[in-house]
């Protein structure tokens, strides 16, 4: 596993508790069996879930959701019940590491659209979960990773994700790789 790339000037937040964010485990099925969807983070093009900040008015789940359709175009049906959490550190503009948790929530995907806020900022790709956690850097994830049955979260899955803006879209797109 790559270690995260840091500079000499980069330091943790002194006393910074650690703050908490919001992510989907993007997941479907194919011929090949279960794939878990990956993307590229745009600062150092590391593999990562979709993830994001809690929103207001939102709950986490929903907030999840949301970020698996701007940072990857998916939309699908998202777990109200977290498979657990991880932890990473958040390099901000003045290299300075938030300690972060990550809650994160299972989203099966039933669309990838065409159109979305952070189209060709990012790579995303379809890995088996064996792949996926070996491309991720953070091991906790790499263990929810490995250990996701879909099967156990089906009867946890309150519907469709909540609405937002891609729910208007007409323009949705079939599954960008199949080239695992």
């Amino acid at each position: 596993m790559k270690p995260i790339p840091t500079r000499s000037t980069a330091v943790t937040a002194p006393g910074q508790p650690p703050r908490l964010q919001v992510g989907a485990l993007c997941w479907r099925r194919s011929r090949k069996g279960l794939r878990i969807l990956l993307i590229t983070s745009r600062d150092t093009g590391r593999w990562v879930i979709p993830k994001g900040w809690p929103m207001r008015n939102r709950t986490e789940a929903g907030a999840a959701a949301r970020e698996a359709w701007e940072e990857a175009g998916l939309r699908g049906q998202i777990s109200a019940v977290s498979i657990g959490v991880y932890t990473y550190r958040k390099r901000t503009p003045h290299s300075v590491f938030l300690p972060c948790v990550v809650r994160v929530y299972p989203l099966e995907a039933r669309e990838m659209l065409q159109k979305f806020p952070e189209i060709g900022q990012r790579r995303a790709r379809w890995f088996s979960p064996e792949k996926a956690a070996r491309r991720v850097a953070e091991h906790e994830l790499a263990a929810l990773i490995r250990a996701f049955d879909p099967d156990a979260w089906a009867t946890a899955s309150p519907g469709p994700a909540p609405n937002h803006p891609a729910d208007q879209s007409q323009d949705a797109a079939q599954e960008e790789s199949e080239n695992d």
